[in-house]
């Protein structure tokens, strides 16, 4: 029996402003803002880049990213990237601001976090 294949996942982030959180995501990470609305008062949202998405959602209460429930929680997500070396340059040219800098990690990893509009801490990278 062939396993069928997973295109990926995506996680749904509770959003304080979903309208500046998918600025965000589209004008510092590069990713292409997919739906938002309703139009009169945007409370959903989705953006991509390549296979990663995420969702966005104001729902009446607060953000809680994982560090924040449990310090040892440190990623929201991890996105796969081939070339880290390559996005952080990128993501630096557009003045992005790291949490953590592109680095071998303890973990067998290769990147670096940030943290985007809402604190979730968001890891590109790949293993080594």
């Amino acid at each position: 029996m062939t396993p069928t294949e997973i295109g990926g996942i995506s996680p749904f982030f509770i959003a304080s402003d979903v309208p500046s959180a998918l600025a965000f995501y589209r004008d510092q990470l590069g990713f292409e803002i997919t739906f938002q609305g309703p139009p009169n008062d945007i409370f959903f949202g989705i953006v991509q880049r390549g296979r990663a998405m995420i969702m966005l959602k104001s729902v009446g209460v607060d953000p809680l990213p994982n560090y924040r429930r449990e310090p040892g929680a440190r990623w929201d997500a991890y996105v796969s990237v081939a070339d880290p070396d390559a996005l952080a340059a990128k993501y630096a040219a557009r003045q992005v601001e790291f949490s953590v800098p592109l680095k071998d990690t303890d973990d067998g990893l290769r990147g670096f976090e940030l943290k985007e509009a809402d604190g979730y801490v968001l890891f590109f990278g790949r293993t080594r």
